[in-house]
């Protein structure tokens, strides 16, 4: 499956789309943003890009830590959440 993010197409395989569902709506509840908001602020700060590019290494960690690290790579593209 192919997305359209930060002005380029990012391809994702069967198994990381439904990991990075997991990903942004974890992020959601941890804010208490709806899933919509939760996916429109990290395509935003790069958060979507880095569940993509570093998968191999993410899933291997819980959620949690996914979410944790999220937090991080938004913080250094601007994002303001904390």
């Amino acid at each position: 499956m192919c997305i359209f993010a930060s002005g380029k197409h990012i391809l994702m395989s069967k198994y990381q789309i439904p990991y990075t569902n997991a990903c942004i709506r974890a992020f959601g509840r941890r804010f208490q943003l709806p899933t919509k908001e939760a996916f429109k602020y990290l395509l935003r700060f790069k958060g979507v890009a880095f569940l993509v590019d570093f998968y191999e290494i993410e899933h291997l960690q819980s959620i949690e830590d996914a979410v944790d690290d999220l937090i991080v790579c938004c913080q250094n593209n601007g994002g303001y959440l904390a």
